[in-house]
């Protein structure tokens, strides 16, 4: 039993922070302002996480592009 709850945690932590951790930081910080928008402010924020996740990937995207960039460019030399 011990083995399968180890198992099954590992393959959800691969799952959720994945290659990624900032990825993952993302979504649960718009799960978070998201909430306190609704439950605290009354705001119907639906708005905002579409919105973190398109900032997010793209915010994802820019890093690992400028990596790529950057690795190419000290390969070349």
């Amino acid at each position: 039993m011990s083995r399968w709850l180890r198992s099954f945690g590992a393959f959800w932590y691969d799952f959720v922070i994945g290659d990624d951790w900032r990825g993952a930081a993302v979504v649960v910080a718009a799960l978070a302002v998201t909430a306190l928008l609704v439950h605290v402010a009354g705001v119907n924020a639906w708005w905002l996480l579409p919105l973190a996740i398109a900032a997010g990937l793209g915010w994802s995207l820019r890093r690992e592009t400028a990596a790529r960039v950057i690795s190419r460019g000290s390969a070349r030399r």
